[in-house]
């Protein structure tokens, strides 16, 4: 972008906070703007730094801020083909996101990670070996996990590594963003809300990949059919892990110990019981791509192992929370889609009251109730898919349903159908949206409920 060029942040988050200031940094006339009619300029300016010169518009954007326009930059919560960025685009003002405006000012490597599940887990895991090998200061973590890239990208040098959890609403916006190893963990239909195809999504999704050579790294997984197939076409040097298959090449499970297999040698690299604080066969994939991510971008084995075994979960991801009253409670709100709570329910040992339901993105749940077998005592419902759900569930000859209208009313619910040596669990297979800010927020409020309990 040329200087003075007149750029438009669409969304007022932290995400179009930071790519405003960004770009005032980098010389443009910056307008930050919202669609939301109930803010005012006044509110958003105050998420700006002091002193800032960035005009703000809420409501309808003005007729001659659009003709000023030269690039847009989205927020990962704005889709690509509303008549608003349509009538931009159609101007001639190049479209590009947050993540893409980051990556122009980075100076050192990227490692990114995308899939439908398991991104943050394996970003964080990632993001502490790497600070174990680097050096605190010499490794960012951004992106979908929560920390805008473009609040970090100006702190990087030619020494420092970007990890970073990339969206498939962030891959849609990427341009020339190129990392060094990229990974896509799984792909399930997720979002179809907003991608309107299964086909969208996946496109999406390989965007990672768009600029990477024969000298990058491209971590898939095995077992996923998505990313298999993308395998055979991917610029970059594949390199595949599986939980059921014995590779050639790459990493895998056999029996209880991750393997590594490279040029015909195999090398057994750790006990996932003995050396891993993370449950459930979906932290096994995370791991063995997180140390595939690791081991391509120079770690040592030694670092990536230590690092591994003192490692916990992530917050609201299959997160134990306390045992009350004989009862195990585990929080996995992030558990967003049906794909993710199948693995929730899968890592639980115990017989398990399931709490379920949220936003409805379009998802299909047959997949999921079946996953039930014999773990899911009573399945309790919220929010604006329930009676969607209920009606899956009994197709699926399951009938162990209860509706509650509140959160609160669900949780009590939960404690008093729980009995001694059972579990309960928060994995909604659904968004948060409607009835909660974010998936934290709804996990949150669990834990609190939980840890007042007798």
């Amino acid at each position: 972008m040329t200087v003075r060029e007149t750029c438009l942040v669409v969304g007022s988050g932290i995400s179009g906070v930071g790519s405003a200031g960004l770009l005032e940094h980098m010389g443009a006339d910056v307008v930050l703007y919202d669609s939301n009619e109930k803010l005012t300029p006044e509110e958003m300016g105050a998420k700006l730094p002091q002193g800032s010169l960035v005009r703000c518009v809420a409501g309808a954007l003005p007729e001659e801020v659009a003709a000023e326009v030269r690039t847009v930059v989205l927020s990962p919560g704005v889709p690509v083909d509303i008549p608003l960025v349509c009538g931009l685009r159609e101007r001639g003002a190049a479209i590009i996101g947050e993540i893409e405006l980051g990556y122009q000012m980075e100076k050192g490597r990227v490692a990114a990670i995308t899939g439908t599940n398991g991104k943050t887990t394996t970003t964080t895991l990632v993001g502490e070996i790497m600070k174990a090998h680097l050096g605190g200061d010499r490794v960012f973590v951004v992106g979908n996990i929560g920390n805008p890239y473009t609040s970090e990208c100006l702190k990087t040098t030619p020494e420092s590594v970007t990890v970073g959890e990339i969206s498939s609403f962030q891959l849609e916006t990427i341009r020339d963003f190129h990392p060094a190893v990229s990974a896509i963990l799984n792909i399930t239909p997720d979002h179809l809300n907003r991608h309107h195809t299964m086909e969208a999504y996946v496109a999406a999704k390989e965007n990672i990949t768009r600029n990477q050579t024969g000298e990058d790294i491209c971590v898939l997984n095995y077992e996923n059919p998505y990313t298999r197939d993308l395998g055979r076409r991917c610029p970059a040097r594949v390199v595949y892990f599986s939980s059921a298959h014995s590779l050639e090449e790459g990493y895998f499970l056999e029996q209880e110990m991750i393997v590594k297999r490279l040029r015909g040698v195999t090398h057994k690299i750790l006990d996932i019981h003995r050396d891993m604080n993370l449950v459930g066969m979906c932290n096994v994939e995370n791991v063995m791509a997180a140390v595939a991510i690791a081991e391509g971008m120079g770690v040592p084995m030694d670092t990536i192992l230590k690092t591994i075994r003192t490692f916990q979960a992530v917050e609201h991801r299959i997160e134990y929370v306390a045992t009350k009253g004989g009862v195990d409670y585990y929080n996995d709100s992030k558990g967003t889609n049906p794909d993710a709570a199948i693995q929730g329910i899968r890592a639980m040992r115990k017989p398990t009251i399931l709490i379920g339901g949220g936003y409805d993105k379009e998802s299909v749940y047959d997949e999921w109730i079946e996953s039930f077998e014999d773990k899911v005592k009573w399945l309790v419902l919220i929010g604006q898919t329930r009676e969607k759900i209920a009606e899956c569930a009994r197709q699926h000859g399951f009938d162990r349903i209860r509706f509650a209208d509140t959160y609160e009313e669900c949780l009590k619910l939960c404690t008093q159908l729980a009995e001694e040596g059972d579990a309960v669990l928060l994995s909604p297979a659904c968004a948060s949206w409607g009835m909660f800010p974010n998936y934290e927020v709804r996990g949150q409020l669990f834990k609190e409920y939980v840890r007042e309990l007798r």
